[in-house]
């Protein structure tokens, strides 16, 4: 089975900054079909809302790592709705000109649906690339200052019809995060976040279509064998299973 892993965090909370740490990530993501590995940064190391001089070493850490593994990392550029349209627009032109990265990181800076979100949707449309929300359940985690609830995520891309969004964490979102998402064309989820669920995944591509549900693990938080196995022991046929492993990442991010 051919894997896109549209989700992990090869530099993370002290992990990875050695050579040999991302080698040995490397190596044992081959071993488990992993072709690819969509690099989304080290996002929590400066807190919720890190200053544009942050977000420039982060970045730049993620364009390093590209760079050393050209065929086997694809990077998101992290940014900071916050930081408003200037800040905004010039670092993702910025990671667009000089690491070709292919779509936008947010994590808890704020909520999907707060007015700044069109900064980051005004340079998504420019440079055409997909954003992808951290998402979770408020009902869970309590909190709808910064954290954003699929309810956020799904109004972000309703108001945004022109823009691909994808929706982290299926297993933080759950079944009520599904519903939220079903009828938007332009909203995808992907399947990271804590222990697999039974029927979850089933459940995701019955509402949302096989083609709108993408495989992420949120390496190296989660355990990659753990979440492939999250699909592998779905009742979906190959077909569907390969959708989701590799051909709706691979189209939504234009990967050879």
């Amino acid at each position: 089975m051919r894997i896109i892993d549209v989700h992990t965090h090869p530099i993370f909370s002290g992990y990875g900054h050695k050579d040999s740490e991302i080698k040995q990530l490397v190596t044992q993501g081959r071993s488990l079909g992993i072709e690819r590995m969509i690099s989304l940064g080290d996002v929590l190391r400066y807190g919720a809302k890190p200053n544009a001089a942050q977000l420039t070493t982060l970045n730049n850490e993620n364009g390093h790592l590209q760079k050393l593994h050209p065929d086997y990392f694809v990077g998101f550029c992290y940014l900071n709705p916050t930081l408003g349209e200037r800040a905004v627009m010039q670092e993702a032109e910025r990671c667009v000109t000089k690491f070709g990265f292919k779509g936008i990181k947010l994590e808890i800076a704020n909520n999907a649906a707060d007015p700044c979100m069109k900064h980051v949707m005004k340079a998504a449309r420019t440079f055409q690339l997909p954003v992808l929300q951290h998402s979770w359940s408020t009902t869970i985690i309590k909190d709808r200052r910064a954290q954003s609830d699929p309810e956020d995520t799904a109004l972000l891309a309703r108001r945004h019809p022109d823009v691909s969004i994808i929706m982290a964490h299926l297993v933080g979102i759950g079944f009520r995060g599904v519903l939220a998402a079903k009828g938007l064309p332009n909203l995808y989820v992907d399947t990271s976040g804590a222990f697999p669920e039974e029927g979850l995944v089933e459940y995701a591509v019955e509402h949302l279509g096989a083609d709108h549900v993408l495989y992420g693990s949120d390496l190296p938080i989660r355990d990659g064998a753990v979440k492939i196995g999250s699909v592998l022991g779905t009742s979906l046929s190959a077909h569907v299973c390969h959708q989701i492993f590799f051909a709706n990442t691979a189209r939504l991010l234009n990967l050879n």
